[in-house]
């Protein structure tokens, strides 16, 4: 719920762009301008809030970050027609928001599973498919109803307002648990050692590299077709009321994205998972592109996409955990999580461009088929996984124990 609701902005943004432009005459390029601006930040803050969840923990960071981004998110209400007031209201949504990035929730379960990591990751990042699924019904239906302004505030409090509760309740972090026994409370549950590649030798790993491309490509090509999905469907002469059924379509595609690439990984290290995780987006776009197309090959379309946008998330974790290591997985899924707000933030502008200069979203779905096979090739060809010296074992313990001998 903590991962949904970090997601709502970008996957509801679409069914506020219709309103907006009527109430206040702006072009679709501006509006997600605010949403690239909210990306954009994140990416120098990324990787340093990736270090303080290494030292705090996840449960106080979350925690102050839901209550936050609750209050930021409804603050867009008081929108007033003013560009530069609406990237205001993005920069604050984009300072409190860093508390309630993907890493926050990645790092707790990172560090509990083992053996069944890329299943438990999949659970957490459903996060998102719950997001991508609820948020364009729930949003039309209050726009509706009631206006945008009152859409945007019962979203941040009351989505916000569930996620915290869940939180309070329930978020531990295993690292950083209080008390004299730190490990959780089921007894179910080991706690994996820690050992990786420091921060340092991960920026010059060529495995992580392909990671990292893959993941920008994928972040931009998605990031541009879910804000985008509602007026792209409507282009092809959908309602709107249909375009958010199959919004809502293609957020349960990526639900079964996400559990079904977690268990594949869990179970096979085949580099076609990940080829053709990341690659479906491709034909999807194909399907897209057909004029007059039957409602069956646009539903299938958007199920492809749906699909991949709830893969290459947790793609990009899992790989990040076993080519990475867990010991700094913070600052180094940080460095991902900036390219993956990067790409969020850039796709939303760069197909409202696209829209605003050729009135279509076809040129758009045109790259989209070049995005979608690249990124699938360059997690095709990673390798198998490293094998990295156990940081608690007894000659790792001894060198670091004369380490410090040496510093005293």
């Amino acid at each position: 719920m903590g991962l949904s609701f970090s997601s709502l902005a970008p996957t509801s943004l679409g069914l506020f762009m219709e309103p907006l432009s009527e109430e206040f005459g702006w072009k679709r390029a501006q509006i997600s301008l605010g949403l690239t601006l909210y990306a954009l930040f994140a990416v120098p803050f990324s990787p340093l809030i990736g270090a303080l969840i290494d030292r705090r923990g996840s449960r106080a960071i979350g925690i102050a970050g839901i209550i936050l981004a609750s209050c930021a998110f409804a603050a867009f209400s008081l929108a007033n027609g003013s560009i530069a007031q609406w990237i205001g209201l993005w920069l604050f949504y984009a300072t409190v928001a860093l508390a309630i990035k993907s890493t926050v929730w990645t790092a707790a379960v990172s560090g509990l599973f083992s053996a069944s990591r890329g299943l438990a990751l999949a659970v957490v990042f459903c996060g998102t498919a719950i997001s991508q699924t609820a948020s364009p019904l729930l949003a039309r239906w209050l726009i509706d109803e009631y206006s945008w302004r009152s859409a945007y505030v019962w979203l941040g409090v009351g989505w916000g307002g569930v996620a915290l509760v869940l939180v309070v309740l329930f978020l531990i972090d295993p690292r950083h648990a209080s008390g004299k026994n730190p490990q959780p409370p089921a007894s179910g549950f080991l706690q994996p050692r820690l050992s990786g590649l420091s921060f340092r030798e991960a920026l010059r790993s060529t495995p992580l590299r392909k990671i990292a491309g893959a993941t920008l490509l994928s972040s931009v090509l998605l990031g541009a077709l879910i804000v985008h999905q509602v007026p792209i469907l409507t282009e092809r002469g959908l309602s709107r009321e249909d375009a958010a059924m199959l919004a809502a379509a293609a957020g349960f595609a990526s639900l079964f994205g996400k559990l079904c690439t977690g268990y594949l990984f869990d179970r096979s290290q085949s580099a076609w998972i990940g080829f053709c995780s990341l690659s479906l987006p491709a034909i999807g776009c194909v399907l897209l592109l057909q004029t007059d197309a039957p409602l069956m090959l646009i539903v299938g379309g958007m199920v492809l996409l749906g699909y991949t946008a709830g893969a290459y998330l947790q793609l990009c974790t899992y790989l990040t955990t076993r080519y990475g290591g867990l010991l700094h997985f913070g600052k180094i899924f940080g460095v991902m999580a900036s390219l993956l707000a990067f790409g969020t933030g850039v796709g939303p502008v760069i197909g409202g461009l696209v829209f605003d200069y050729f009135g279509s979203y076809a040129p758009l779905l045109t790259l989209g088929i070049l995005a979608g096979l690249s990124a699938g090739i360059l997690v095709s060809r990673l390798g198998p996984y490293p094998t990295f010296e156990d940081q608690q074992s007894p000659r790792a313990l001894r060198s670091r124990g004369q380490a410090g001998a040496a510093v005293r």
